[in-house]
């Protein structure tokens, strides 16, 4: 940066990059010229035609070399630019560029610089305001949980008690809901400079938080849920909470799209170096085409359920993110309408 704020000290250079350039080149060039005529001019012998050739060669290889080193210097701004955004991108470290020099160059740092902060600042308020919401949300799930547990101190009736025990129950799987979806967020909020480290993560432990998660939804329509268990365990960069959270989803997204009376399959298995989760029903599946769009966010695709359940629009493009943070990959798969789809994991072991 040294020699490009040099130059732009020069008055004539100040307001382009590009005649900084030039004007190094320019002196390059002529560096060779100028030896030359010196060594002509003041040399106390005879010169021969073969001393000049060589020495303009020799002369012309040195003013190369240093223009092509000071070229490199003059282009520091540009690396240093791309570098801060690089950083902010990947690792959400916040660089300092200086923001005085009026090229090219010179917008080109000032403008990223601001573009950085405003989209730190952005990213701030946007979570400082989920974070808000997330907790009024759970101030508005223990309302109903704190009369339903002041009925049940009551001593009521039998069917009166299954219901406050029903809205403890559906309170409990918000709250887990709630702090998965903040764990997520703080998550996104560390600047992680390597990968994060693998947890044992032990299937046999999770089993029975999906199934309390989506025994209702199967009930209301009949459908069975075979889970397959072929490993154990698996080190993997995500969290325990979050996994189960994805699975939850793409269960429940499987019972909405299932007709009563079937059946929703979940495989969990070691192939060669990766682990594999496979989510499959018998439900209304979807074109072949329409794969990409399954995934977006607010997808054209929302659409109701079998039983008329309703749809967000971002439960798969949640779980996509989610699994892509980790290093994992969502793909899906059906033959067509009618058939079935399949949802599959897969993570790096």
């Amino acid at each position: 940066m040294k020699l490009y704020h040099n130059l732009s000290q020069i008055s004539f250079l100040k307001k382009s990059y590009s005649f900084k350039f030039l004007f190094v080149a320019f002196i390059g060039i002529h560096i060779p010229l100028i030896g030359i005529l010196f060594f002509v001019l003041f040399s106390s012998h005879d010169i021969s035609s073969v001393s000049i050739l060589i020495f303009a060669l020799i002369m012309t290889l040195l003013a190369t070399l240093v223009t092509l080193l000071v070229l490199k210097q003059l282009i520091k701004p540009i690396s240093l630019a791309s570098k801060s955004l690089d950083d902010y991108r990947n690792n959400r470290k916040l660089s300092v560029l200086p923001t005085e020099y009026t090229d090219e160059a010179g917008l080109l740092m000032c403008n990223i610089q601001e573009s950085i902060y405003e989209s730190e600042s952005f990213i701030n308020e946007k979570q400082d305001l989920i974070y808000m919401l997330s907790h009024d949300l759970k101030n508005f799930a223990g309302n109903p949980q704190g009369l339903a547990r002041l009925i049940l101190s009551e001593n009521p009736s039998e069917s009166v008690k299954h219901l406050a025990e029903l809205i403890c129950e559906s309170t409990n799987l918000q709250f887990r809901y709630i702090e998965n979806f903040i764990k997520l967020l703080k998550e996104q909020d560390q600047v992680v400079k390597i990968n994060p480290e693998a947890k044992t993560i032990n299937f046999p432990s999770i089993v029975p938080f999906i199934n309390e998660q989506v025994e209702q939804r199967l009930l209301d329509k009949n459908i069975t849920l075979d889970l397959n268990l072929e490993t154990s365990e698996a080190d993997l960069r995500i969290d325990e909470g979050l996994l189960v959270q994805v699975l939850v989803n793409l269960i429940s997204n499987a019972i909405k799209f299932s007709y009563f009376d079937s059946e929703v399959k979940v495989r969990i298995y070691k192939d060669d170096a990766k682990l594999a989760i496979v989510v499959a029903d018998k439900g209304v599946g979807f074109d072949k085409n329409q794969i990409e769009e399954l995934f977006k966010k607010f997808t054209k695709m929302s659409r109701l359920g079998t039983a008329n359940e309703l749809s967000t629009g971002i439960g798969l493009y949640l779980c996509k993110k989610i699994i892509e943070r980790h290093k994992g990959t969502l793909s899906a798969a059906s033959e067509g309408k009618n058939k079935g789809a399949e949802f599959k994991i897969e993570f790096e072991l």
